[in-house]
């Protein structure tokens, strides 16, 4: 009885060649384009923020921070009162601030290296710079709260742009475009230091004499002659120079320019070298 059971499942069993040809009848899946890949690890980076919201709070506490103290510490001092003030610094606060804090791309990007999740992403039939760009559209979201926390608080202080809706909007999405091209700095920066801590060290050695080393709070001109010269070819200067322009309602075509240009120079350069260092690390 038993050998006749064996024998009828080892007939019913599938053969070998059988099995082969299913497989090799059978269409693969196309592979998925570079930007659907894209979007699902920028799609990743949000789902991120969602289980760890703690995430926006450099994105919303920050902004809100800087905004109100160098508005009521220095508005005064430096341009009679604060309303004033305020005419001249959101743009340029907004500008700074944006751009320190896309260094927690970096930082994103190394605890994932630290945590082994990279070693799975190199192994899928994917575009490889696909898991690179995808931090970079999930970090443009939290680009984008910190722009409408600033303003927001702008206007409910008293600031007035005169650009009106078309040049405020102009203005934030250049600067969400270059914040886009500026972070690939630090995702090299990412892959190539060992710690998250020193991420954040080597980010803030930069961002810092750019950041206040530019006219974000005064006007260049009341600056020494050896301060303007570093301060007229800060990149954080023309940035805030071409956003102030367009919410101003006084567009400066040239500084957009070198805004745009510089920006598909950082892409061009720090893309490169990320890339490089994502594929041997």
């Amino acid at each position: 009885m038993t050998t006749a059971v064996q024998e009828n499942e080892a007939l019913s069993a599938p053969k070998p060649e059988d099995l082969a040809a299913v497989l090799i009848a059978k269409e693969r899946p196309p592979r998925p384009s570079a930007l659907s890949t894209s979007a699902t690890f920028g799609w990743r980076a949000v789902l991120k923020i969602k289980h760890v919201p703690e995430q926006l709070f450099d994105v919303t506490a920050f902004p809100l921070m800087m905004t109100l103290m160098f508005t009521y510490l220095f508005g005064g001092a430096l341009a009679g009162s604060t309303s004033e003030y305020l005419q001249y610094l959101l743009p340029g606060i907004m500008s700074s601030s944006i751009l320190m804090i896309t260094m927690y791309t970096g930082v994103a990007v190394n605890t994932d290296i630290a945590k082994g999740v990279f070693d799975r992403f190199r192994t899928l039939p994917i575009w490889r710079p696909s898991a690179m760009v995808g931090y970079l559209l999930g970090d443009l979201l939290r680009y984008f709260i910190a722009s409408v926390v600033i303003l927001g608080v702008g206007l409910v202080l008293g600031y007035r742009p005169a650009g009106g809706f078309v040049g405020v909007g102009a203005g934030v999405l250049l600067l969400l475009a270059f914040s886009f091209a500026f972070s690939w700095i630090w995702t090299m920066f990412g892959l190539l230091l060992r710690t998250e801590k020193s991420v954040m060290g080597v980010s803030m050695l930069v961002l810092f004499p750019l950041t206040f080393l530019s006219n974000v709070y005064v006007s260049p001109a009341t600056m020494p002659g050896w301060l303007q010269a570093f301060v007229n070819v800060n990149p954080v200067t023309h940035i805030v120079d071409a956003v102030r322009s367009l919410m101003d309602g006084k567009t400066d075509g040239g500084e957009i320019l070198w805004v745009l240009i510089a920006g598909a120079v950082l892409i061009a350069v720090f893309g490169t070298l990320t890339m490089r260092l994502y594929n041997r690390k």
